[in-house]
């Protein structure tokens, strides 16, 4: 089944459980693309005539919200009944995976390209998201977005997570913007972690505990005021090819553990056959926890 929702309820059990972790839940609303569950409730937001059905396979779909002002009186709307839910600094607002075939045939999204003085499509998601920026931070909220959001022209005052490589936390950095480091060579934990043929079904890729260790999310090319700006760095565990929980905690652990000691600063590439020793004895408290 593809449905479902969280009841506001819900939502505030979520958070009251995380505090207690010390955990910060920051919610992702996507924007201009991976809309297409959006479109299918509400057709009206969309350069083309639906309907729309929620998307069911795999890849990018190519409806993606159109730039009118109902649209951002829409997501504005979904942004109040968001923000006071999660009492945090952030809001992602995606912006990843947008492909631009519908606004280059929409004569709508066409002319407002020329009506604002855009050069494309690209300036066109720009435009789009700094407008939501605008609204977000006059709710005293900042945004997140994935590195396509630096393709137009970043927003203002915008995080970004660097994805698709390193390249645009090295730019932001340059530019005075916080970066948190996500790439997926060493960071998307939805990748084997050891032999395919041993291992539960995965997306493809091979990330092994050594190689997580060895990372180091500061790239070289900056120098030490600029590196002030890698915030950090994330694991994503993406769940396309992850049937339940077990398969969950089967793909985090134990490479969870060499990103903590990465983030933490503390791991040394030459050290990890130390580390090593110590994650399998530490498998004894992830049996006792029943991961």
């Amino acid at each position: 089944r593809y449905d479902g929702f969280y009841t506001q309820e819900q939502i505030k059990e979520v958070v009251a459980y995380a505090k207690k972790l010390h955990i910060d839940v920051i919610p992702e609303i996507e924007m201009p693309g991976h809309a297409q569950a959006a479109l299918a409730a509400y057709p009206e937001y969309a350069c083309t005539k639906g309907p729309f059905e929620v998307w069911k396979q795999w890849g990018v779909s190519e409806n993606i919200f159109c730039p009118k002002e109902e649209t951002f009186k829409f997501l504005e709307d979904v942004m109040d009944e968001v923000i006071p839910l999660f009492p945090y600094e952030y809001v992602h607002i995606g912006g990843d995976e947008a492909p631009k075939k519908v606004w280059k045939e929409s004569k709508f999204v066409q002319d407002l390209i020329k009506e604002k003085g855009l050069k494309d499509e690209l300036e066109m998601q720009s435009y789009f998201i700094t407008r939501m920026e605008k609204y977000i931070n006059s709710k005293g909220k900042q945004i997140i977005g994935w590195d396509e959001i630096l393709e137009g022209g970043l927003a203002p005052n915008a995080t970004v997570m660097s994805w698709t490589g390193i390249e645009g936390g090295i730019h932001c950095a340059k530019t005075q913007h916080k970066a948190i480091m996500t790439p997926t060579g060493t960071n998307y934990f939805d990748y084997y972690q050891g032999n395919p043929e041993t291992e539960p079904i995965a997306i493809g890729g091979d990330l092994r505990l050594d190689k997580v260790y060895g990372y180091n999310p500061i790239p070289k090319e900056l120098n030490a005021e600029q590196a002030k700006y890698i915030w950090g760095t994330q694991a994503n565990l993406w769940t396309e090819y992850v049937l339940d929980f077990p398969h969950v905690q089967h793909m985090i652990f134990p490479r969870m553990m060499a990103l903590s000691e990465v983030a933490w600063g503390t791991s040394t590439p030459s050290e990890y056959k130390n580390f090593e020793n110590r994650v399998l004895d530490h498998f004894k408290v992830l049996e006792q926890k029943g991961i």
